[in-house]
C-alpha cells in the first residue's frame, strides 16, 4: 500500500520548526526575522541585510543633505561614518554574530558601500539642486 505525502503546509510547518531551532522557538517572519538574534545565519543572508540596510540609510541620508542642504566633504565623510556605524552596530550589538564566520569586519563593513554611496549622491544632488 503507498504511503501517502505529507501535505504542503504541514512540510512547511515542518520545515520551519526545524529552522527556527525546534523545541519551543518558532521561526519569525518577516522584518523580524532580521532583528532576531537567534535565528540562524548564513553568508548570503547577512550580507543580503547588510546591503538593503545600507542602501535604506543612503537614501535616507541623501535626501535628507539635500534638503537641508549640506555639499561638501566633511558632509559624505559623515555619512560614510554613520552608515558604517549603523551596520556595526547591527550586525556586532544587534545580531552578535562572529563577523569571522562572514569574513570579517571588512568584508562586512564594504558590503553596498558603492551602491549605497551612489544612491546617496544622486538623491543629495537630486534634492539640492533639482531633477536635470
Amino acid at each position: 500500500m503507498a504511503r501517502a505525502k505529507p501535505s504542503s503546509s504541514a512540510a512547511k510547518k515542518s520545515q520551519a520548526a526545524q529552522q527556527g531551532g525546534g523545541a519551543g522557538h518558532a521561526a519569525p517572519s518577516g522584518l523580524a526575522r532580521y532583528l532576531d538574534p537567534e535565528a540562524p545565519w548564513d553568508k548570503d543572508r547577512l550580507l543580503d541585510a547588510v546591503h538593503w540596510i545600507r542602501q535604506a540609510v543612503g537614501l535616507a541620508c541623501g535626501l535628507l543633505w539635500g534638503a537641508v542642504p549640506l555639499v561638501g566633504a566633511a558632509w559624505i565623510v559623515l555619512f560614510v561614518a554613520i552608515s558604517s556605524g549603523i551596520i556595526y552596530w547591527y550586525y556586532a550589538h544587534l545580531l552578535k554574530v562572529d563577523e569571522e564566520e562572514f569574513g570579517g569586519h571588512g568584508a562586512l563593513l564594504q558590503e553596498g558601500m558603492f551602491a549605497s554611496f551612489t544612491l546617496f549622491l544622486r538623491f543629495q544632488r537630486v534634492t539640492t539642486y533639482g531633477a536635470k
